[in-house]
């Protein structure tokens, strides 16, 4: 699987679970773990439907097992973050542990994104492309 199919179906995925929650809290009008709803709407939606379209644009880096990887990384920990930061938001102490290793984990998969954006031209031209 190309990573922009695995993110662009992920991102579609995580959007759909984060508008069914932000229904559920509406119909409750319990708003408490809001945050995490927002977290989960940005960083899987948004940010993976973003990743794909890099992706899709550079169809070396898109074949790319680094790539699949760091799209893998980000839909994992995305989901962690939003279960440590509901916990949080629900009065949990155990969910600040959670959503702190889960932070670690995205802003270290943004920057190997990043490196992958920086290196485009590079891969492009090892794989040929």
């Amino acid at each position: 699987m190309k990573a922009s199919s695995l993110s662009f179906q992920a991102a579609v995925l995580l959007g759909v679970v984060g508008m069914l929650w932000g229904i559920v809290m509406a119909a409750s009008g319990d708003h408490g773990t809001m945050p995490a709803h927002a977290h989960l709407n940005l960083l899987g939606w948004v940010s993976l439907f973003l990743f794909g379209i890099f992706y899709h644009l550079h169809p070396a880096i898109d074949r790319s097992r680094l790539a699949r990887v760091q799209s893998g990384i980000w839909i994992v920990a995305t989901a962690v973050l939003t279960v440590g930061v509901a916990l949080v938001h629900t009065g949990r102490p155990i969910g600040d542990p959670i959503a702190a290793v889960a932070s670690l984990a995205i802003i270290a998969d943004m920057l190997l994104f990043g490196w992958l954006v920086l290196r485009r031209e590079r891969i492009g031209k090892v794989a040929g492309a």
